[in-house]
């Protein structure tokens, strides 16, 4: 992000300072190739450095460059997705009969946000409209038999999944066996045979002519409720909904390319004008100006207090405070939130330091880690197995025991899909499911060690003589002169960055350190200034305190450039990724 405060210091999870100031893993940093002639003349209406950086990112030429920075809202017809066009003919009916619908969402913030979305628009089209989030202690992940049975019983006559249900094979059949229609609406992969239900629209289905593969949850439920919205004449229109979108898609970690970044961006927008008032009472708990929120806020801020809800108790909290349109009522639910947020990552940091004694304690050769207590909190083994992959660089699992069953996260890096890993461990597994780069499993407790044996063996088929080391990416060298403000504008443009979808970074060798120091809880972050000699200019490096007291005199940094508020006031500021020695 160009525009970033302190004040993301103070947002910033306290597991992610957990251990900081213990020396990260080496990382490779590689600059990108000069622009070519051909594409430089083409985008000659641009700045030098924007020409570069969208060279880096495949855009050659002036129509491209205008698409990608305006980032319009795609028109793609949601009846593209497979069985769009029978899930809004199965929904009308149910509306025109007074059927009750139940949404049947996921307890993280995308899974949250879809429902709240779904909810709302079923509601503007006067349905009898109800949701269900399952317990992720009692229930854990996605449909189960006593739920849906429960829902029956209660009069339910069709379920809507929203981020959730694509391999909930046994449990479709059963709802089909009782006679409760389900659609399910899901973004995850997709196992080889698909639940029998009613409607099935996920655009990673096989044949799928959807173009956008790598739509979060909500983004599928955003595509249904266009469907659904259009011709109805109802007063809602989709693009109001557009901050829920964002809020649900930067939380989930999917790529910010395509017509993600549109929905973003444009969800951004409307996030500023501050018009749904759980948001709005969310922000003001988290310390966020409603007027400059970002990417950064929502992964940083609104994410984490969303998500606490369902990490330690239930994530009905959450979509109650979304769907409130009551000031002290919204008012009190952010700050329930934010106080849940608080106690998260407590336990975060105890379960952080735990799983890193025991990743620890076993090889170090390993090319994929393992960290298992039966006592952890199953809320928040996914942060722990993140953090030990942000720390190696290796695909890690976490996890905790429930019953006869051990429940797990697992967060990966890019060359190894951990799903698909997974996949070929289904033969053990009780449930399982995810993304390339995250996922979860149930296996029973005695099967545990084969598993760990099964993945242990696809990692070295997978990862066996790659340099594993992480890559950082440069735009290009550049000298500390060519930092202004008028190149922070110009890359303002490129917003919203994030996963996927890099923020812009350079590098500038042989700067001269002046006046570091370490800051923040536990010493963990690093505040210096770097100078030419001419210029001078501020830099903050997170998670990098390690480096207070042994700054050699002059280093090369890869970072962001970035306008620094704090109290009011605004600085140019380098964000630096890495720090190394110059080669004298």
């Amino acid at each position: 992000m160009v525009r970033r405060s302190w004040m993301l210091l103070l947002l910033m999870p306290a597991y992610l300072c957990f251990n900081s100031r213990m020396p990260p893993i080496e990382k490779r940093w590689q600059v990108a190739s000069p622009i070519t002639p051909e594409a430089d003349e083409n985008l000659k209406g641009y700045v030098p450095a924007l020409r570069q950086i969208l060279f880096n990112r495949g855009i050659a030429s002036a129509a491209a460059a205008e698409e990608f920075l305006s980032a319009p809202l795609p028109n793609h017809d949601p009846t593209l997705l497979t069985d769009m066009a029978a899930a809004v003919e199965r929904i009308r009916r149910a509306i025109a009969a007074n059927e009750r619908i139940v949404i049947y969402g996921d307890y993280d913030v995308d899974g949250v946000t879809a429902s709240a979305l779904m909810a709302e628009t079923l509601r503007a089209l006067n349905a009898n409209v109800d949701n269900y989030i399952p317990n992720r202690f009692d229930e854990g992940y996605g449909l189960n038999v006593e739920a849906l049975t429960e829902l029956h019983k209660q009069g339910a006559g069709l379920v809507i999944t929203v981020d959730c249900g694509i391999r909930s094979t046994a449990e479709a059949e059963h709802a089909r066996s009782i006679g409760l229609d389900m659609i399910i609406s899901d973004h995850h992969s997709p196992a080889a045979d698909l639940p029998p239900a009613l409607a099935v629209i996920n655009p990673k289905r096989a044949g799928d002519a959807y173009p956008e593969k790598l739509l979060a949850g909500v983004g599928v439920a955003w595509k249904l409720a266009c469907a659904l919205l259009d011709g109805a004449g109802s007063s809602l229109e989709p693009e109001s909904l557009l901050d829920l979108v964002a809020v649900g898609t930067v939380a989930d970690l999917v790529p910010l390319t395509g017509e993600n970044r549109a929905l973003v961006r444009h969800g951004l927008a409307r996030l500023r004008t501050a018009r749904r008032q759980g948001l709005l009472s969310l922000m003001g708990a988290a310390g966020i100006p409603p007027a400059t929120v970002n990417a950064g806020h929502i992964g940083f801020g609104l994410g984490p207090r969303l998500n606490a809800a369902g990490r330690l108790a239930d994530a009905q909290e959450a979509f109650r405070l979304l769907m409130s349109d009551d000031v002290h009522e919204a008012g009190n639910l952010a700050q329930a939130l934010d106080n849940r947020n608080r106690e998260r990552q407590e336990i975060t940091r105890v379960t952080q330091a735990r799983a890193a004694e025991l990743a620890a304690a076993d090889d170090p050769d390993k090319l994929i880690l393992f960290a298992h207590d039966p006592a952890f909190n199953l809320g928040v083994v996914g942060l722990a197995a993140a953090r030990l992959v942000e720390a190696h660089h290796r695909p890690a699992a976490v996890s905790g025991e429930e019953g006869e069953f051990t429940r797990g996260s697992c967060r990966s890096i890019p060359e190894f899909h951990i799903t698909e890993a997974l996949d070929e461990c289904a033969d053990l597994l009780d449930h399982h499911g995810g993304h390339a780069a995250a996922a979860g499993f149930t296996v029973l407790t005695s099967r545990y060690p084969d598993l760990v044996s099964r993945l242990e063996a696809i990692a070295r088929r997978e990862l066996g003589g790659k340099d594993l080391r992480p890559v950082l990416h440069a735009d290009a060298e550049v000298s500390l002169i060519d930092l202004t403000a008028g190149l922070l504008h110009d890359l303002e443009r490129l917003q919203p960055t994030g996963y996927g979808n890099r923020e812009p970074a350079f590098v500038t060798r042989a700067a001269q350190v002046k006046h570091p120091k370490a800051v923040g809880r536990e010493a963990a972050h690093l505040k210096f200034s770097v100078t030419d000699g001419w210029v001078t200019v501020d830099a903050i490096a997170f998670r990098q305190g390690h480096w207070a007291g042994q700054l050699p005199p002059k280093v090369d940094l890869l970072y962001n450039f970035e306008m620094n508020e704090f109290n009011g006031r605004q600085s140019l500021q380098l964000n630096v990724r890495d720090i190394k020695a110059t080669e004298q």
